[in-house]
């Protein structure tokens, strides 16, 4: 009588009664036994063949010689040494890009201060002398002088509702070409997409210029009409390009609760869960409410608050 116990690699088959069942594989497997007499049998393919008999159980189970080699792994293949080369890759290629979208963030920077500057001074010093020269006559035009206030103030909330118009029927359709630069990774400090600023400032100016060179009602409403163009203009720049795309600093407006709403909705226009809304700046909040986004809008105004304060 003789006990033991071995451990081997190979194939197992099960029979039962008249069925034989083969693993799939080769399996590690661990038997432990007990018998009297194990009868030992070569096998015309290398294999040992070790055979336990009982009533309903037989086991054979197939001891295969392995060459040790087998195990070892090549340092070619080495995880390690992969990573490390694939690090020498990438970094280099991160680094640049960080440092080019630094560059880019200055430039844009640059502009927007110089261009913010300039066109601030130009409106604070038109609208002096325009309304001096209005007080120097003998008559005071007041009416002339509240059209102006007026419509300065509604053409510059009327414009909220022009942008909207205009980027779901224009920039999203028949001007997507220039649009999609927006709604894609930027490679350098300016976009296609920026061209749509100069081309409304197109119409402010001329605005502006025939109210500044002329006298009488008409004019001084035209006058109002590009100042308040002027106005929403700027406060878009600072809002959608420095507030929600971060292409510059805004310093401590971006802890203004509004104004983290706002960029929070058009973060939400960017990712495109509603079909694209919402299309306004300054009310987007609103279209989310139509279309039952607050628990969405709630959910971004958290993350970017998280995200500032870890900042």
């Amino acid at each position: 009588m003789a006990s033991g116990a071995w451990t081997c690699s190979g194939a197992v088959t099960y029979s039962f009664g008249r069925k034989t069942i083969r693993s799939p594989k080769p399996i590690w497997e661990s038997i432990s036994f007990s018998f009297k007499a194990p009868k030992t049998r070569p096998n015309r393919t290398g294999y040992t063949c070790l055979e336990k008999q009982s009533r309903r159980i037989r086991i054979i189970v197939l001891n295969e010689k392995r060459d040790d080699h087998s195990t070892q792994v090549s340092d070619d293949t080495n995880p390690r040494k992969i990573d490390e080369s694939k690090a020498q890759i990438i970094v280099p290629r991160i680094e640049k890009r960080l440092a080019r979208m630094k560059t880019g963030r200055n430039t844009y920077l640059v502009a927007a201060i110089m261009s913010s500057l300039g066109v601030t001074s130009a409106a604070i010093i038109a609208v002096y002398y325009r309304f001096s020269w209005q007080m120097q006559g003998s008559d005071f035009p007041v009416v002339e002088m509240f059209g102006t206030i007026f419509l300065a103030i509604g053409s510059a909330v009327g414009m909220e509702f022009w942008a909207r118009w205009a980027h779901r029927a224009l920039w999203h359709s028949s001007l997507w070409h220039m649009h999609k630069s927006h709604h894609r990774p930027r490679e350098g400090p300016f976009e296609l997409n920026d061209a749509f600023a100069l081309i409304n400032a197109v119409p402010a100016i001329a605005l502006l210029s025939y109210g500044f060179f002329n006298s009488g009602l008409l004019p001084g409403l035209c006058f109002g009409a590009g100042l308040g163009i002027t106005v929403f203009g700027m406060a878009y720049m600072f809002v959608h390009d420095g507030l929600v795309h971060r292409r510059f600093s805004v310093g401590p407006i971006a802890n203004v609760p509004y104004l983290r709403k706002v960029a929070a909705a058009h973060q939400l226009h960017h990712s495109d869960k509603f079909e694209g809304v919402p299309y306004g700046l300054f009310l987007g909040h609103k279209e989310l409410e139509k279309v039952g986004g607050i628990e969405e809008l709630d959910n971004e105004i958290q993350r970017r608050t998280k995200q500032s304060n870890s900042s």
